[in-house]
């Protein structure tokens, strides 16, 4: 509990999205409340990478005590509807309320999936696996599985847009209704969980229209749907004060709930020398989403070996992607690799802030996961996949990176990371009682997901070796080839 960036901020803002008036009470300004104890302090680890998750020890879980607090959203810096949904499973018990809302996101995620793994077409299900696969570790696999919003905003907009392509190119009316109800879902997911990502789905939702376009009557009635969540999307957009940022700079501003602890440069930029400087330093935003940043409140730090693995699967995968291409998949591909650059760097420069102040990779993760599967995307005739030697380097790459990172940040909470060696078991200062040992938690959860990694993986070979032999409509749908 509390080992997301910022989880006191929206473990309170969850708390007070409420209206229990045991869970939560305005304070003596209209910026505070008073929240439980335990919620506001339960990232007593934070910062402190040598510090375990022992100190939460002294706090009392199911208390009823409440302590006055500025954190929280209380000035509609976030859009309320994340935190509305996670208040559902607030309860006395202040632990296991974070414990459901954290399974309820894992189950969400891969329910949204595997229901875009069965609607979708065959050959389009390798953007879905792969698309994934090669962005989300370390950091996407964190943020999705956490209290953060960042993860909705990133299982939104990744899930957004193969949702209204499914809705676009469904061969009947039981799979158009069902994708759009996802698109509903995962539109409201990002939009309603960050204003950058509100901003983001719209990107999401355009990528999809340009590779499904035909100029005919059906193909406009049916982009009601996305016109219609545009919308909305635009309303929580607006109406997000966090949103500022983005068009005026953050200047020195609160850039997010830990803006002030964010990572600092030594020499002082300004003008073109700082522009230059973000323009050139843009990428290692991107890289932190492999491990190139430390994971939670910046003090679990990752091995080069992660970011090697990690960054070696996404590159080697999107150039074979890119030789499947056509002139709207390489538009919406540089459209996207654009935002992605040109964002954080327009952002910083606009405030007078450099590459590691401010802007975290976390922010732009969901473009990332969006662009990872545009690569791989299916188009024309031509398919993709990945050869068998591909494939298996792909899955021992991702299956040591995964192995390695969870070590890490399973160190970092049961012992700091100031006690060294391979074995979780000793020297344990905080772990669930009863429960397996570490040892056997970190090995369960290498070998579960080295297992999904193989399985995907054989399922996309399989695929790429069948496809030749779909017909027409299941392996190259017309509009994406007109």
């Amino acid at each position: 509990m509390g080992a997301a960036p910022d989880d006191d901020y929206h473990l309170v803002s969850i708390w007070c999205s409420t209206g229990n008036g045991s869970f939560c009470q305005p304070g003596s300004a209209d910026s505070t409340r008073f929240v439980p104890e335990a919620v506001l302090l339960s990232p007593c680890f934070a910062f402190f990478s040598t510090e375990s998750a022992a100190c939460q020890n002294t706090l009392d879980f199911e208390t009823t005590e409440l302590v006055e607090t500025m954190r929280g959203n209380f000035v509609n810096a976030y859009p309320p509807l994340y935190y509305s949904v996670m208040s559902i499973f607030v309860s006395d018990d202040a632990h296991f309320s974070v414990m459901a809302m954290r399974l309820f996101n894992v189950v969400l995620f891969v329910a949204l999936t595997t229901a875009l793994y069965v609607l979708l077409p065959v050959t389009r299900r390798p953007a879905l696996v792969w698309g994934w696969l090669i962005t989300t570790m370390p950091l996407g696999v964190f943020l999705i599985s956490s209290n953060n919003p960042s993860g909705w905003a990133v299982v939104g907009v990744g899930s957004a847009w193969l949702a209204l392509l499914s809705f676009y190119e469904a061969r009947n009316q039981t799979v158009r209704w069902i994708s759009a109800l996802l698109v509903v879902v995962a539109v409201l997911m990002a939009a309603g969980s960050r204003g950058d990502s509100a901003l983001y789905v719209v990107g999401a939702l355009g990528v999809a229209a340009i590779l499904a376009f035909e100029n005919t009557r059906r193909f406009w009635l049916l982009s009601l749907l996305p016109l219609t969540m545009i919308l909305i999307s635009a309303a929580f957009f607006f109406s997000a004060r966090q949103t500022s940022a983005g068009i005026n700079g953050f200047g020195g501003q609160e850039a997010g709930p830990a803006a002030e602890q964010a990572v600092t440069t030594s020499d002082s930029l300004a003008g073109f020398g700082l522009l230059a400087y973000n323009l050139l330093n843009a990428p290692s935003l991107w890289t932190g989403a492999f491990g190139g940043w430390a994971l939670g409140w910046f003090d679990t730090p990752i091995p080069a070996s992660v970011l090697f693995l990690g960054t070696a699967v996404f590159v080697g995968v999107g150039f074979l992607g890119l030789a499947v291409l056509t002139w709207r998949k390489a538009f919406v591909v540089a459209s996207v690799g654009f935002v992605l650059w040109a964002l954080p760097t327009y952002v910083l420069t606009q405030g007078g802030d450099k590459v590691g102040e401010q802007v975290q990779p976390r922010y732009i993760l969901p473009l990332l996961v969006l662009l990872g599967g545009l690569l791989v995307v299916q188009v024309g005739r031509k398919k993709f996949s990945l050869g068998r030697i591909q494939s298996t380097a792909v899955v021992i790459a991702l299956s040591a990176a995964n192995l390695v990172a969870l070590h890490m940040n399973m160190r970092r909470y049961i012992t700091g990371n100031d006690v060294p060696g391979w074995n979780l078991n000793a020297g344990v200062e905080w772990f669930w009682s009863g429960a397996p040992a570490p040892m056997v938690v970190w090995a369960v959860g290498s070998l579960a997901f080295a297992g999904l990694v193989t399985i995907l993986a054989r399922e996309m070979t399989i695929i790429g070796a069948v496809a030749s032999d779909v017909d027409d409509d299941e392996k190259a749908l017309h509009p994406v080839s007109a």
